[in-house]
């Protein structure tokens, strides 16, 4: 499916051969065992280990992730489960892992958990290429681009480069783009990672999260380390996702055009300070941004005056929910600091675009910021 176009490729992404009076899409497999007699080899002996939805899944992932290409992917329970399994699968004490120190709130949880397994953790930001001057020694290079919740890009062409001339692996989280909007391991690195609780299933309804790679050991290491956990998603949220992906251009195309209008829309706003979007072209991002992204995400994230300005906000509006997450074909918002962990301001929001008319959605943020600053 290397030549197909995106909404081709998310439409037939992992479906099996046509078999006369099958389902073009299997339903999912409850299975905890399976007939197996004699010497237990074949694809599915325990549903730890395998499951046919699970199988169906990763092969839509990964000709999403890589059209045309062999790679390996493994889904998860969850996008924290995927990037725990790649962070402890590889490093072991008195290695050096390299972090953003301004990515997803639960890293820092990571990095404590690293630390008292005897990791050494460095991190630096995602902006400006940062964590290039921390790769000596390192054995392993986190990226998360764009950030989240900051919206900060970073070259992840050169910065492989940079890691891999220093002897390091590679992974990607590359949850605020989605594989239609960035493909990390076209980018060179080792790990592309996500949690595919937002944008790849898109309805807010599904934990998921997924690692694909290239290397085949580096799969089979994933992959053990499942096993070893019990990470494992349930079928039918397996299931659930797979049949989500077939929307998958149609959502994302119809979010990062919307999530563009509302940053030109709040750009205009004087009581609109430090917006962020990498699709708008006065972002300082924006340049990175279009040499490595398809399409710019469906978050934009800015700040209002104080806690009080953004709450009020978030109550005027109607058909945004004030909610964590993002991705989803509703659209939330939220004030980011309520959650502590991240380094933003009290009056900082982020916004997540959904699929509802832009006209409608753009009307209701105007209504909302004239409600918040009288």
């Amino acid at each position: 499916m290397g030549t197909m176009g995106d909404g081709t490729r998310a439409v037939r992404a992992g479906l099996p051969e046509p078999e006369q009076f099958e389902p073009t899409l299997p339903g999912p497999v409850f299975a905890a065992h399976f007939h197996l007699s004699g010497e237990p080899v074949g694809p599915y002996t325990y549903g730890r280990e395998t499951n046919p939805t699970w199988t169906h899944l990763e092969r839509a992932i990964g000709e999403l992730e890589a059209p045309g290409e062999e790679v390996g992917t493994t889904v998860f329970a969850s996008g924290m489960a995927a990037i725990t399994a790649v962070l402890l699968s590889q490093v072991r004490s008195g290695d050096t892992v390299v972090l953003p120190d301004d990515g997803y709130q639960a890293l820092p949880l990571v990095r404590e958990q690293l630390a008292a397994y005897g990791v050494e953790v460095r991190t630096a930001p995602t902006g400006g290429d940062a964590q290039l001057a921390l790769l000596t020694g390192a054995k392993l290079l986190w990226i998360e681009s764009p950030s989240n919740p900051g919206l900060d890009v970073c070259d992840i062409r050169r910065l492989v480069e940079a890691a891999h001339a220093a002897g390091a692996l590679v992974a990607v989280d590359n949850t605020l783009a989605t594989p239609i909007g960035q493909r990390p391991l076209e980018l060179g690195a080792d790990f592309s990672v996500a949690s595919d609780t937002k944008g790849m299933t898109g309805h807010g309804d599904v934990l998921l999260g997924h690692v694909t790679c290239r290397d085949p050991r580096l799969t089979a290491d994933v992959r053990r380390w499942r096993k070893v956990v019990g990470a494992i998603p349930g079928p039918m949220e397996a299931w659930l996702a797979h049949r989500s992906l077939s929307t998958l251009q149609l959502r994302i195309d119809r979010q990062c055009t919307t999530a563009l209008a509302l940053a030109e829309s709040l750009a205009k706003r004087a009581e609109v300070t430090g917006l962020r979007y990498p699709g708008l072209p006065t972002d300082p991002s924006h340049a990175v941004a279009t040499r490595q992204m398809r399409r710019f995400g469906s978050v934009v994230s800015f700040e209002l005056a104080d806690r009080d300005t953004a709450e009020r906000f978030l109550t005027a509006l109607r058909l945004v929910d004030d909610a964590t997450s993002f991705g989803g074909v509703r659209s939330t918002a939220e004030r980011r600091g309520r959650w502590g962990g991240d380094a933003v301001a009290e009056g900082f929001i982020r916004f997540s675009v959904g699929a509802e008319d832009p006209e409608d959605l753009l009307a209701d943020v105007e209504q909302a910021l004239d409600a918040a600053v009288r």
